[in-house]
């Protein structure tokens, strides 16, 4: 699955798409802005930001009707984004799908507006099955059943789907999932979704 990506730290990224570089510089140098709005989210979850820009905006869709879906947040992570951002003056609206560890240095002394955003990972699943089948950017599944496999092993853009769950929220998942695979007859140990736990638990700050 991964020829097509590049690693940072133990990350996979899109090699069309990000460079290392680029990701490095905005962990280390970006400087996040105290009247900033920040959504982190889980990949194929992009469409509920448009939600949020009409909450921004008090409902008026002029702004996300004249522009297209990425011209009302811009990812910090990418070459495009990450030049637009740190020249842009006043309160910058942004989108990142970065994990905790490789988000700028410079938020944790800010007083920045964070969104969390997650989405049911059965329609996450689901998504970006059809997604990245259809824009053939990089090495895809030859079937679903091939494609799930790579989703439950934590195989996906940008991390693992579950560590970007909260500790409380990935806990929650596990219980809920362990009692359900056991009534269905499943082995335990079928799915690392404990141990993706444990490593979520590591870039958890409880002081934010």
């Amino acid at each position: 699955m991964y020829d097509d990506y590049l690693w940072i730290e133990g990350i996979p990224f899109l090699c069309v798409w990000f460079k290392p570089e680029i990701i490095r510089e905005v962990h280390d140098n970006f400087v996040v802005k105290d009247e900033d709005i920040v959504v982190c989210l889980t990949p194929r979850t992009n469409w509920l930001v448009q939600i949020l820009c009409l909450i921004c905006t008090k409902g008026d869709p002029k702004w996300v009707q004249s522009v297209s879906v990425w011209g009302t947040h811009h990812g910090v992570e990418s070459g495009v984004g990450f030049e637009l951002l740190k020249n842009m003056e006043g309160r910058r609206f942004t989108a990142t799908h970065l994990p905790f560890q490789l988000f700028p240095k410079s938020f944790l002394s800010s007083k920045a507006k964070v969104i969390y955003l997650i989405r049911n990972p059965r329609n996450v699943a689901v998504s970006g099955y059809f997604f990245w089948k259809k824009l053939n950017v990089c090495k895809i599944a030859k079937s679903w059943d091939e494609y799930f496999e790579w989703f439950i092993q934590g195989k996906g853009i940008c991390g693992d789907w579950k560590n970007y769950f909260m500790v409380s929220q990935a806990e929650a998942f596990n219980k809920i999932f362990q009692e359900n695979l056991k009534m269905a007859g499943f082995p335990p140990g079928m799915f690392p979704w404990e141990e993706c736990s444990q490593t979520s638990r590591s870039y958890v700050n409880t002081d934010i």
